[in-house]
């Protein structure tokens, strides 16, 4: 790509760099620790990945980190897999999510806000009583530390009480969104066995009600090892038989125990789409999170008591337990629980307007989605509040960027982001004392050392290359769930580069120090910023008789887009018409999530695999974004050349 240094599409004002927290924080780290006095971001960058025990430990002190007892060292093991971060020290995540009830007791740590668009508070002492009660009650109903316990829960201060909940006894919280379908769930709760689930009756999207009950019964029957189930009446039914009701665990006046336990105890599972089995249950620790999350939303998102904090997400996605963080900063935190286009696309500019939102978080997707609709934000709302607009999920495309500057306003710092559930955190991004270039994301963040690397593991700088990070991150997991040797660890990120991590996207440093993202490149489905295996397709969609077989693909396109064809293989005798086509659509939206039924379903003559009986989807996707044949895939790994021929065609003739 070219190297030219284009004009910025915005530039922070020097009063704006001189307020940032990251511009205080780099001048006492260089009084404090040795850190470059000058040179700005780039200097601190660099120094946070060559001093890397320094800079964490400079983290620690910045944020008042509370360690019950002291660590040995920052960094015991710096070997990846297997790095140990502050050994000896043990802490608490969720009494430093809850610091700011003792300063602030009166004022609004969440605003829930649904369909209607009115914002509901809840106080921070409210927050800590509600903690306090239902962890004493955890801990009679046996919890202890280590336990998992889950949420079937919907984007609603109920799930947050019962996230910090978890994790001010030391159990370890888990969950999922009540769009996901029974298997979905079953296959990412049965891996860690919780003893505790939360669930609601329903939840409400676009206007309608869903109910799921008859979902929480199976969910009941398929989890043997619960010893409880918690009722949240969103829908406003009774408790089914042997639950308990929410009302009674969260009604006690009870200052929250916190179990202090080791930094690298774990804190919640996270789980990765599933592409070629069940998904990865990802384990984070409660001290990685915190110090990682803080650099992240205290330093990069600016974030501190003063601003309110709003990303459209849900459970599911590891942007909401990044959302939770932001308490840890004394951030108001905005939870929306209901459709981002509901009743209008505007929808979600319309949240930010009445929540005051200052951080402003949204999937790429939807932004484009707002232009295409012919969306004005900034002349129908009042988002004079809002410092900043942040996306992931996907690239922002170069249109985005304009589309924001200019219906937006001119000065709005625009960050586009990118991570991974695999840290949940952001690899690059956000900084608010930098330059924002129309498709480019900022900078590396702090403590990572992002790089792009060629196969051969030689860093490229202005050329596309994988993306790789050399020294360890905090948040990276401590292990997965069920993989006791970590063979399954080793070979998800460190069996291209030994030792060194790989995420699986595609991407330019350019010289300027600035980032493009071109997408994945592996073959995850990421729908709205919801990640999702193709294993989950085939196993609903192959069950229809119908259907021998079935490939499905997601593609970025240029326009901002996202196509999701699954082509399918039928049984002898079967015939694709509207019929079948309907019911495969509704196989995939009840049976998985509604999010993910295709664009279009296409017959083909057959699924091409490797020859170890793999389906080949990244070629796949490589061929029908325009990749030449030789190009795109090794031909003799293929068991059947002769099917990628329909593929190309299909490349060819799509408008």
């Amino acid at each position: 790509m070219s190297t030219v240094n284009p004009q910025p599409l915005w530039e922070p004002t020097a009063e704006r760099i001189a307020e940032a927290r990251i511009t205080r924080f780099q001048a006492w780290a260089a009084e404090h620790h040795g850190a470059p006095a000058d040179g700005g971001y780039a200097a601190l960058h660099r120094w946070s990945v060559e001093e890397l025990e320094t800079f964490w430990k400079a983290v620690t002190e910045w944020f008042d980190i509370r360690f019950t007892t002291p660590y040995e060292r920052v960094l015991g093991d710096r070997s990846m897999p297997g790095a140990r971060w502050f050994p000896g020290a043990t802490l608490n995540y969720a009494e430093h999510a809850l610091r700011a009830a003792d300063s602030r007791a009166d004022e609004p740590a969440l605003l829930h806000v649904d369909e209607t668009h009115d914002p509901r508070p809840v106080t921070w002492s409210e927050l800590r009583r509600q903690v306090g009660s239902l962890a004493a009650e955890l801990r009679a109903l046996g919890v202890r530390p280590g336990d998992r316990v889950s949420g079937y829960l919907p984007n609603i201060p109920e799930a947050v009480v019962a996230l910090l909940a978890t994790a001010a006894v030391g159990g370890v919280w888990t969950s999922c969104a009540p769009d996901f379908g029974a298997r979905s769930v079953l296959d990412r709760f049965q891996q860690v066995e919780p003893v505790v689930l939360f669930t609601v009756d329903g939840y409400r999207y676009g206007g309608k009600e869903h109910d799921r009950r008859g979902i929480v019964a199976e969910l009941r029957r398929e989890l043997p090892t619960l010893r409880a189930v918690v009722h949240i009446p969103l829908l406003g039914t009774d408790a089914p038989d042997g639950a308990l009701e929410w009302s009674a665990l969260t009604a006690a006046d009870t200052a929250p125990v916190f179990e202090q336990v080791p930094f690298d105890h774990p804190l919640w599972v996270l789980y990765s789409s599933g592409t070629t089995g069940l998904p990865k249950a990802i384990v984070q620790s409660q001290g990685g999170i915190v110090v990682e999350h803080l650099k992240q939303l205290g330093l990069h998102c600016d974030l501190g008591p003063e601003d309110r904090f709003f990303w459209y997400t849900s459970t599911g996605w590891m942007m909401w337990n990044f959302l939770v963080s932001g308490l840890l900063t004394g951030t108001t935190v905005v939870l929306y629980d209901g459709s981002p286009g509901h009743p209008d696309t505007g929808a979600q500019w319309r949240i930010a307007e009445r929540t005051g939102a200052t951080l402003y978080g949204t999937s790429a997707a939807y932004v484009m989605a707002c232009r295409k609709a012919g969306v004005h934000p900034s002349r129908d709302h009042d988002l004079s509040a809002v410092k900043c607009v942040a996306t992931t999920g996907s690239p922002l495309p170069p249109d985005g960027f304009r589309w924001l500057h200019d219906e937006v306003r001119h000065d709005l710092w625009i960050a586009s982001v990118s991570g991974g559930t695999d840290v949940c955190s952001c690899f690059a991004g956000a900084v608010p004392t930098l330059p924002v270039h129309v498709g480019e994301l900022q900078a590396p963040c702090l403590g990572t050392d992002l790089q792009s690397w060629d196969p051969a593991g030689k860093p490229l700088t202005d050329e596309v290359g994988e993306l790789v990070v050399a020294n360890p991150m905090p948040s990276m997991p401590i292990r997965f769930w069920n993989d006791p040797d970590g063979s399954r660890y080793h070979d998800s990120y460190f069996d291209t580069y030994p030792g060194v991590w790989r995420h699986g996207d595609w991407i330019t440093l350019t010289s300027r120090g600035s980032v493009v993202i071109h997408g994945r490149s592996d073959s995850t489905l990421n729908r709205q910023g919801v990640r999702m295996g193709s294993a989950d397709i085939y196993e609903a969609v192959e069950r229809l008789p119908e259907i021998r077989e079935s490939l499905v693909v997601g593609i970025e396109q240029p326009d901002g887009g996202y196509w999701m064809p699954l082509f399918v293989h039928l049984a002898p005798g079967a015939t694709l018409d509207d019929e079948l086509t309907d019911r495969i659509r509704k196989t995939i939206r009840t049976q998985l999530s509604p999010r993910h039924v295709p664009d279009e379903i296409i017959e083909v003559p057959g699924i091409p695999h490797t020859l170890t009986g793999k389906r080949i989807e990244v070629p796949v996707k490589r061929l029908l974004q325009g990749t030449p044949l030789e190009k795109a895939v090794n031909p003799g790994s293929i068991d059947n050349l002769d099917l990628l021929a329909h593929y190309q065609e299909l490349a060819r003739t799509r408008p």
